[in-house]
């Protein structure tokens, strides 16, 4: 299988509290990954990482073989598109203004023809031609979206990075953004992963999946391998229903799974449990793998 990203032994920390720990994925090319997982998992700083945004401390990222810590700044710009989530979306800029920042990295500061062309392709493939002379600030949220992907398009980039591109969209402009997504890796052969929140859009729409939980990836596989009501259960703590809608799953939310209250007092914490004293024992286990030694007293 031909790879068109590999990552190896990723891990990164803020200050030394540790987000993402020995992360290790291939991706291949033409295909739609998505990431899942729980608020605080790693996600956004992953794709950060891909596009050298952060800068891990161990690991390797590889981009068609060639390492992106060694790449300059605009040879990512090419490679690489990045839409990244809750953008400060105030561009005093027109739609094409806006879209034809994206050619920078192929042009400098300079617009040519061609240039030009290949912006008018990529606004009437979103279509959002017509909105071409509106201000990028005048458009509603789903409208914008997509511009903020015609301007990672104008990159020409093979990889297309998007951190939550359906949040605060209603259903119609959801299914709208991702039909563009998947419509985009289908004609255009690019690779895009994405970061989301919906396990049925991802379900729907992917073509791979991983799970992450404490910047570990847990499963990676098809959505029928990742999306299993056990997997979903011990991840989010939610027990699901599982039914399958046009050959995918599609997750039926039933309740949140009861866990044990462990309060954090300075140093130490205190858990209780009303059951046997082997649910203490698990939570001590639990501890111990996040901060290592843990005293219990029973």
């Amino acid at each position: 299988m031909m790879i068109k990203l590999a990552i190896n032994g990723l891990t990164f920390s803020y200050n030394s509290v540790p987000i993402l720990d020995d992360i290790c994925m291939e991706v291949a090319p033409a295909k739609l990954l998505s990431i899942v997982g729980p608020n605080g998992t790693g996600k956004s700083t992953l794709l950060k990482c891909v596009d050298r945004v952060l800068k891990p401390q161990q690991g390797s990222i590889l981009l068609d073989r060639k390492d992106i810590m060694k790449m300059d700044r605009m040879e990512i710009a090419k490679e690489v598109g990045y839409v990244q989530q809750n953008v400060k979306r105030s561009f005093p800029t027109t739609v094409f203004d806006t879209v034809i920042m994206g050619r920078r990295p192929h042009q400098g500061w300079r617009t040519r023809e061609e240039d030009q062309e290949i912006v008018w392709e990529i606004l009437e493939l979103l279509d959002i031609d017509q909105f071409a002379l509106k201000y990028f600030n005048e458009l509603s949220g789903g409208q914008q979206q997509r511009v903020l992907i015609a301007r990672a398009l104008a990159q020409e980039a093979s990889v297309l990075l998007l951190d939550e591109p359906t949040s605060n969209l209603d259903i119609k402009r959801q299914l709208e953004v991702m039909d563009i997504v998947k419509e985009l890796v289908r004609t255009k052969r690019i690779t895009a992963i994405v970061a989301i929140h919906d396990l049925n859009l991802a379900s729907r729409y992917s073509d791979r999946m991983i799970m992450m939980k404490d910047g570990k990836i847990v499963i990676a596989g098809d959505p029928g391998e990742v999306l299993t009501a056990e997997k979903i259960e011990a991840i989010y703590g939610v027990k699901v229903d599982i039914k399958i809608q046009s050959d995918a799953p599609y997750v039926i939310p039933l309740k949140p799974v009861k866990t044990k209250k462990v309060r954090h007092h300075g140093n130490y914490f205190i858990a209780r449990s009303k059951k046997q004293s082997s649910s203490i024992d698990r939570i001590s286990d639990n501890l111990s793998e996040r901060f290592g030694q843990v005293k219990v007293l029973k």
